[in-house]
């Protein structure tokens, strides 16, 4: 299985060698800086056959539209034709856009753990403490977090863990220091800014049609859990559910085991 592992941060590249228990990429992916749509983007290939294309979670900038063509610019770049899409978090926004706009492109779509803006129950979301963090930016709150990275970022992995243990002490120091660059923080807080951006393109995206490829809806059990099914049912035709048990938000540091079989089960 061939996979494409898309960095997709524009203009701030954290490309910094893994540390402690943060697991390297086998020594077989290969890295490049790929230029589409005015933008830098680092990206790591590795393997043979179908292409399989992952999108990480939170840590970029634009809207997710804009993302979903720097996808694309990429796949073009590399000449991937048809791809199936594993994605989590601010992943499954950007793929989902990408989806939508091009699906003739897409043959499975698993997301995980992660809503859609504008999507199905959205508003109903948007209403949990849990996600202040969405209307929480702008300067001064750049400059609240400036040097306190951490204690910002603690907040997600331990409000978001089934068992904050889960997500380990290496894990937490290497991420707050990739935060801790210049602009990494400022890009991050605009990923949620777009939210409103992303909901008004999301509505014309379903306005047009469901999603007509098979789609894996993942969630954690202690996280979206069944609700990541209630989304995507909103949005695409064929929608097969999975919930992972022992897990909240952070499926590959809780339960990997689980997450992973039921990702290779469905791309099988």
């Amino acid at each position: 299985m061939r996979a494409i592992v898309l960095t997709m941060v524009r203009l701030v590249l954290l490309a910094t060698p893994a540390v402690a228990q943060v697991q390297p990429f086998p020594a077989s992916f290969k890295t490049r800086t790929i230029s589409t749509n005015g933008a830098q983007i680092f990206v790591r290939v590795g393997g043979q056959g179908s292409a399989v294309v992952l999108l990480h979670g939170y840590g970029e900038t634009y809207d997710k539209k804009t993302q979903a063509g720097d996808v694309a610019g990429v796949l073009d770049a590399l000449t991937v034709d048809k791809v199936e899409l594993v994605t989590h978090d601010i992943g499954n926004m950007v793929g989902y856009a990408f989806a939508a706009e091009q699906p003739e492109r897409v043959t499975k779509f698993a997301l995980l753990d992660a809503p859609l803006p504008g999507v199905g129950p959205w508003d109903e979301i948007l209403k949990s403490p849990l996600l202040w963090h969405f209307r929480f930016g702008g300067p001064d709150m750049e400059r609240l977090v400036k040097g306190r990275e951490r204690i910002y970022l603690d907040r997600f992995w331990n409000e978001f863990s089934a068992d904050p243990k889960s997500f380990d002490e290496a894990s937490r120091r290497h991420y707050a220091r990739l935060y801790a660059l210049p602009g990494a923080m400022h890009s991050g807080f605009e990923q949620f800014k777009a939210f409103d951006q992303d909901a008004s393109d999301n509505k014309t995206f379903v306005a047009k049609g469901m999603l007509p490829m098979p789609v894996l809806a993942v969630g954690g059990e202690k996280s979206f859990g069944p609700m990541m099914a209630v989304v995507m049912r909103a949005a695409a035709t064929h929608v097969q559910e999975v919930v992972i048990p022992h897990s909240g938000h952070w499926l590959m540091e809780e339960n990997p085991t689980a997450t992973v079989s039921a990702i290779v089960d469905f791309l099988q």
